[in-house]
């Protein structure tokens, strides 16, 4: 919601004024200059990027217009979903576990926590960061080591739709000087024209230019920073996850274990320890 609203203001600014200058909104509108710099910056977009990473974009842009999914909420679900599991396993045996990380989508635990149930990535980080410790193949440290690698891998994955979207951006000024360029062109072929239709090929070569500088820093990298933030938000969420179970891994009680991911929540989102000792206190130890 928040881009969206950020969008009509810009648009509303930009044209405002225009329009307060006495300038005739129509005057913008040139969809050769809009097919010229859309197309070529699509098509820059395309031969930077691979596969992958273009699924990428349109995943983080459907994200952004969605808003990310870690709220307050989402911690505290995640933080009492750990809690409940790790509280299992400390009372029945890491074997106790299994069950919910071998078969999350029918653990009676993860679905008693549905907003962390519906994120997919989350639940298979988790379930994949637990069993190594209910095979008992790994010591501590090492799953540290391992938990790091994916986080690192992830990270990387995380910042190359970012700066393919970025360098995007960079390119449409370019792009609306392309467009100009062909403006006047076509301008200095009509030059023996009437006056009026050669100031309506000049204009139409400068909206082409104002037209790449305001999609580049009025939209595309500012929702390329937006992306940044949400992809540090999941990154953020998933490392919570990593220090709890390292630390129930450790040997930390489960209290403990969850405290330990609290303090690495940003401020604006963590519960304080008094309403997560309330949260937690309610909760049983869940069966299948």
């Amino acid at each position: 919601m928040t881009i969206i609203i950020g969008a009509i203001v810009v648009i509303i600014c930009v044209l405002g004024g225009f329009a307060m200058a006495g300038g005739y909104l129509g005057a913008l509108w040139h969809i050769n200059e809009i097919i010229i710099i859309g197309g070529g910056a699509l098509g820059g977009l395309i031969v930077m990027a691979p596969k992958k990473v273009l699924f990428d974009i349109i995943r983080g842009l459907k994200i952004c217009l969605k808003g990310a999914p870690y709220d307050r909420t989402a911690y505290e679900e995640l933080l009492k979903v750990l809690y409940e599991l790790f509280l299992l396993g400390r009372r029945n045996g890491m074997i106790a576990l299994e069950e919910h990380v071998l078969e999350p989508q029918n653990s009676s635990i993860l679905k008693k926590y549905p907003k962390f149930f519906a994120n997919k990535h989350a639940v298979e980080f988790l379930c994949n960061s637990l069993r190594p410790i209910i095979d008992g193949k790994i010591k501590p440290d090492q799953l540290r080591l391992l938990l790091d690698a994916e986080l690192t891998r992830l990270e990387q994955e995380h910042h190359a739709p970012v700066t393919v979207l970025s360098k995007t951006g960079d390119a449409l000024p370019g792009f609306g000087i392309v467009a100009a360029v062909l403006g006047i062109v076509i301008t200095m072929a009509s030059i023996s024209g009437p006056v009026e239709e050669i100031g309506h090929h000049v204009a139409a070569a400068l909206v082409g230019t104002f037209l790449g500088i305001l999609l580049s820093y009025g939209f595309v990298n500012p929702l390329a920073m937006n992306m940044e933030f949400n992809g540090e938000a999941e990154l953020d969420y998933l490392r919570c996850i990593a220090a709890c179970v390292t630390g129930f891994a450790g040997g930390m009680a489960p209290i403990t274990a969850v405290e330990l991911g609290r303090r690495g929540i940003s401020t604006d989102l963590r519960p304080s320890a008094e309403e997560l000792e309330t949260m937690l206190k309610s909760i049983k130890v869940g069966g299948k």
